[in-house]
């Protein structure tokens, strides 16, 4: 039904990177799951009534929560998809994870409100009456709930969107609490063993632990989480494949929301080459981050001296002892300057982000190492932090 929905609605469905395609497909999966929320209430409020049952009814308004997270997830989209202004001028794209966080919110006040009523009703029990018409009701939502789960998951990874994955995961939910419910009314039904509070408490933690993973996923983006490394590798791939880049380094992936993202680098050109020549290179090769991966890029170019044996061999040879004392260390834009008295050595150097040293501290003993190695030498070091 949805993919029927979706051609009829979205034009050109399959450009999934455009942020107006994504608005679209995240508008008719809420619209969409507002409609079927809406029915399943209507359904099980229904059966509460016929049965007497309160795990039914609750889970009726339970399924009514989940067309205002749907309403809740709309907004986020509409918001996600406006065109940046001058107070933000990298666009609303994170409103999307913002959205996904307040759905998991949700998730988790439900769990937590299912996990009451169910102590409750172990200590107070109550029989569920139970008969086909229920059953059939109970049946459907469940299969609807497990349809819900299953596009939700489809278009979320399709488009990337952290909301709509958590709707996923709020749809499993709700299709295991209705499960349980129906579980304990045939228990309950067969044999006279009413187990209907403890299953529920057992749900709940089900649902408590979907909500703290839901949040988990969108904390990460909102916080500034690593880039995945498979994409950092095919830029610098991507990078490296023109011939005027030697090096790159200083790589840093900036996320404003899916469909908006931006990356910068350096990298490290021949000083001694044709400079407009160079520099259409970069151009290319920021005109082709934008085209395969719909991110903006910005390269800055740092001339080397890969010609001179000298300053590339010593090089190599600081590297090298660095490594020794500091592991993961790398070199880069690494320049000598003869001087009457003493040579200076200037390089930038790499550090893993999670080397826990300050930069001062960093770089005194870099400056210590070289002066031990090399009695002539003086490093002069600018410490630089991975972000990816």
């Amino acid at each position: 039904m949805l993919k029927v929905l979706s051609r009829i609605f979205i034009k050109n469905s399959e450009d999934i990177n455009d942020p107006a395609m994504r608005r679209a497909y995240g508008t008719l999966c809420s619209v969409y799951g507002i409609f079927l929320n809406v029915l399943l209430f209507a359904g099980k409020y229904f059966a509460g009534l016929l049965s007497g049952s309160v795990a039914i009814t609750a889970d009726a308004f339970n399924n009514l929560s989940d067309a205002g997270s749907s309403l809740i997830t709309l907004m986020g989209f509409i918001i996600a998809g406006k065109k940046p202004d001058l107070d933000h001028p990298f666009g609303h794209g994170r409103a999307e994870y913002l959205a996904g966080l307040g759905l998991s919110v949700m998730i988790g006040v439900m769990g937590f409100e299912l996990a009451k009523s169910s102590v409750e009703k172990i200590i107070n029990p109550v029989e569920p009456e139970l008969n086909i018409t229920i059953g059939l009701i109970l049946i459907a939502s469940i299969l609807v709930k497990l349809y819900m789960a299953l596009y939700n998951r489809q278009i979320g990874r399709k488009i990337n969107s952290a909301a709509m994955l958590a709707t996923a995961t709020d749809a499993l939910s709700d299709a295991a609490a209705t499960s349980a419910v129906l579980a304990t009314m045939l228990i309950a039904h067969l044999s006279g063993i009413n187990l209907d509070g403890w299953a529920g408490l057992v749900v709940a933690c089900f649902i408590l632990i979907a909500a703290y993973k839901a949040a988990k996923d969108t904390i990460s983006p909102l916080l500034g989480q690593a880039p995945d490394p498979e994409l950092v590798r095919e830029i610098e791939a991507s990078v490296r494949s023109h011939s005027e880049v030697l090096d790159i380094h200083d790589l840093i992936l900036h996320d404003y929301g899916p469909g908006r993202r931006f990356v910068s680098l350096h990298a490290e050109v021949d000083g001694n080459s044709e400079m407009f020549a160079v520099h259409d290179a970069i151009d290319a090769a920021e005109m082709e981050i934008k085209e395969k991966f719909n991110i903006l890029a910005t390269i800055h170019m740092d001339p080397i001296e890969p010609d001179s044996s000298e300053v590339m061999q010593l090089r190599s040879a600081v590297q090298e002892k660095l490594c020794e004392s500091i592991p993961g260390i790398s070199i880069h834009d690494f320049r000598m300057v003869p001087g009457p008295t003493h040579t200076k050595l200037i390089f930038d150097a790499a550090v893993p982000a999670e080397l826990n040293i300050s930069d001062e501290k960093l770089a005194a003993q870099i400056r210590s190492i070289i002066s031990e190695n090399w009695h002539r030498h003086y490093a002069v070091v600018s410490i630089d932090r991975s972000y990816t």
